[in-house]
Parts: structure tokens; sequence; C-alpha cells
């Protein structure tokens, strides 16, 4: 079997404006649908873009350059492919690589008949969810949030504050007087802060009985999450943009400057090294939580690979308004257990609303 061609349908994705802290979303942009079709008559899909960055942005990046790799080779073979796509970053986002990617492994997993859990070894198939906040404008607000998402009986709630020291640890306190000492809450300073802010912040939140402390330094400053780690007693999670992708963990892990490790297919590109970043966090004996992937198909990727590992604690809904939910027949739900369940059809699971595509049609590129 080989891939006779790879395309994307580009359509507008419509939603109302949000952000998390100096982050905007929303509006309208056009989400790409990327395929491979091969040459007897499978296709594997993906999505590409998100709501901030929209698809059209990664367009020549994908015929240009991601093409001519793909065409005319197994669409089985993606540890190969993915090689060749990564040796190309230095020209070509990990974004589009991770979307070929994705597609890839959906269309492999068709031909084997298996959901990618299942080809890549299965662990679960559910795993509880948190609920991930926007920008709300009060600590009451972000309270209110958090208690409608316990209620609903999701286990955990992780806050996006404004990245203003003593307005976050208001917020932080109110969130936990609200669900109380039990309920899990996790904070996400978004790069906002230098070391001596992260420093009292984490004091506080360790004080609250926060779960993790992601994210408080930008990732450039590896020098001073090491000092950050070596005095905080709350877990530390960053590497969700750490530069090198899965080939730049190694050093935050051997020099001990986080607790958690941190990707998903988008940032990491694609499910080849996002398994193999949860792989090298195992052989440590870290937990790797996977990010959400901007979109709801590379969600669904997500979802697959936290399927088949033993080190993700959870599934994160961001934001857990669902702003960030569309384009599927049907998305990826949270139960009345705070879990979320993976499909057990061939390859993603998940079927795109071609519909709404047809509806909402921009262009097509190849």
């Amino acid at each position: 079997m080989k891939v006779t061609d790879l395309k994307m349908t580009m359509f507008n994705w419509k939603s109302q404006n949000w952000r998390t802290g100096a982050h905007s979303f929303g509006g309208t942009v056009p989400l790409g649908i990327v395929t491979v079709t091969t040459d007897e008559g499978l296709e594997g899909h993906s999505f590409l873009g998100s709501s901030r960055q929209g698809a059209d942005e990664f367009a020549i990046q994908l015929i240009k350059y991601l093409k001519p790799i793909v065409v005319g080779a197994n669409p089985t073979d993606t540890g190969a492919l993915w090689e060749k796509m990564w040796k190309l970053r230095r020209n070509v986002s990990p974004r589009p690589i991770g979307s070929v990617d994705v597609a890839l492994w959906d269309v492999a997993a068709k031909i084997a008949g298996l959901p990618i859990f299942r080809m890549l070894g299965a662990c679960r198939t559910s795993i509880p969810a948190y609920a991930s906040s926007s920008f709300i404008p009060t600590p009451e607000g972000y309270a209110e949030e958090a208690l409608k998402f316990k209620a609903m009986g999701w286990p955990a709630y992780k806050m996006h504050p404004h990245g203003v020291e003593k307005e976050d640890i208001q917020i932080c306190t109110a969130v936990r007087k609200a669900v109380g000492e039990d309920y899990i809450l996790m904070l996400d300073a978004m790069w906002a802060f230098q070391y001596e802010t992260a420093m009292r912040i984490g004091r506080a939140i360790e004080e609250l009985d926060y779960y993790w402390y992601e994210d408080p330094l930008i990732e450039e400053d590896f020098l001073s999450y090491e000092r950050l780690r070596d005095k905080l007693d709350i877990p530390i999670m960053c590497t969700e943009y750490a530069p090198g992708g899965f080939y730049g963990m190694a050093p935050w892990v051997m020099h001990k400057a986080t607790d958690i490790l941190r990707g998903d297919v988008a940032v990491c590109g694609g499910i080849t090294p996002m398994v193999r970043l949860c792989h090298l966090a195992d052989a440590f004996r870290m937990k790797c939580e996977i990010h959400h992937g901007g979109n709801s198909l590379l969600n669904a990727a997500n979802l697959h690979i936290m399927m088949a590992i033993n080190n993700c604690e959870f599934y994160e809904v961001f934001p857990c308004s669902g702003a960030n939910k569309y384009g599927l027949v049907e998305d990826i739900e949270v139960d009345s257990n705070g879990l979320v369940h993976v499909p057990e059809k061939p390859g993603l699971g998940y079927e795109i609303d071609w519909d709404l595509v047809k509806q909402e049609f921009v262009a097509e590129v190849k």
C-alpha cells in the first residue's frame, strides 16, 4: 500500500472570543483537515490549526515540504516518515508535522482494523478529566466555576489566573476555600513570572495544598527551574514548549528541573514523538501529563496516547467552557463520573462533520 495524495481542506471555525492571560483565542479562523489518501482507497485524517492560529499559516509548509516525503510511501512507516519530516523542522513547524503524523496513524490503524490506542498497546479505556479555566475577571468567578464542575463529578479543576502575584494568590485562595480541602486543584501560571515571584506564589499554593504548579517561568529559564524545584515541595510541571521537542527533554530530566514532563501531539510534532516522550518519563518513574491539542481531532489523538501509557493521570478539557470543540459529529465528552472514554472504532474513531465542512468551506490546498 502507498500514499497517493496529501491535501488539506480548510473551513471556517467560528467561535466567541476568549483568553487566558495575554493569550487571545476565537473569532473566525480556518481549520484544516489534513487527509492522507492511499492507493487502496483508505483515508487518514487529522486537524491542523487552533482557534488562535489558523491552518492557512501552515499551508505552504505542508504542501511544499511534507507532501513530497509522504506521497509514494507506505503509510504504516510512521516512524521513518516522522524522522524525515522532523529533519525539516528549521523550515517546518511541529504543528503540520504533527498533523501529518496523526493522519498517518489514523490510516495505519484503519488498515489494521484497530483503534490507535490498541495499535500502541492498550493500558486502559478511560481516564479522569480536569476542568481547565479560561480568564475569569474575579476570584469569585473562578470559585463559582470550580464548584460547578465539582458538582458535575469532575475530579479536578485547574485555573489560568491573571499573571499578577497578589491577584493570583487571591484567586487560588478563594477557589480552595470554595471547594474544600479534599478537591484537587492545579495552577497554570502561563510563564508569567520571574524566579522570586514564582517562589512566593509557589509557597502560597503549597500551603493551599495544590496538586501541581505549571509553567511559572519561561522555558528558557532552565537554571531558575532547577532552583525553584529544589526549594519547593509542590510538584513543578513544565516543558510544554521546551525547545527541541522530544529531543530537548533529556536535560530537564537529568538536571531535575521539573517533576512532571508535559507535551501534546501539536507542539511535539505528532503521536510518534509524544509516545516516546511518555516512555522517556516512565523510564525515570515520572509522570507525563498530556496537554490539550488545540482542536478536537488532535485532542482525540492525545486521548489515544493516554490510553496506551500508564503515567498520565488526567485528560485536560481546555477551556472547560468547551470553546475548543469544533468540527466533529460527536466530540469527546466527560461522563457523570468525571471520566473520558476512548472509542473502539478503527483509527481515531471520531467522525468529521462533513456537512459543516461543506457549509463553511474556504479552500482546498493540494
